[in-house]
């Protein structure tokens, strides 16, 4: 079965596939909560109350993926350069686990539209 979290950020909803990752259950499992969203270039981030350990950790990422930051115990939605980026992809701090993506396309304004 797949699971699928809904984030409302602002006037946005945002659609998020999990994939089967240990820390990806743990935000299933943490759902629903609420948290202050912190952006760093095009990366929206945010406390969530879950503890998982880094698997398959990597630092660059695809626009659209979604991350969990063990070091800031944050989820991290990733849709463009951040300050750290080097070929114009998304690249965290640090490494950090995958744990799904956005559901939908983004659009030239380089907004997500959900499917």
């Amino acid at each position: 079965m797949t699971k699928r979290i809904l984030l409302m950020i602002g006037e946005h909803d945002f659609e998020v596939e999990l994939n089967d990752t240990d820390a990806a259950n743990a935000i299933w499992l943490a759902a629903p909560f609420e948290a202050r969203t912190n952006a760093w270039g095009e990366e929206i981030y945010f406390e969530v109350p879950a503890d998982a350990g880094l698997e398959n950790g990597r630092k660059v990422l695809e626009p659209g993926e979604v991350a969990y930051w063990p070091q800031g115990k944050a989820l991290c939605i990733f849709y463009g350069p951040t300050p750290v980026s080097k070929d114009g992809r998304p690249e965290a701090i640090s490494d950090v686990t995958p744990i799904g993506r956005l559901i939908g396309t983004r659009d030239a304004s380089r907004t997500w539209a959900i499917a």
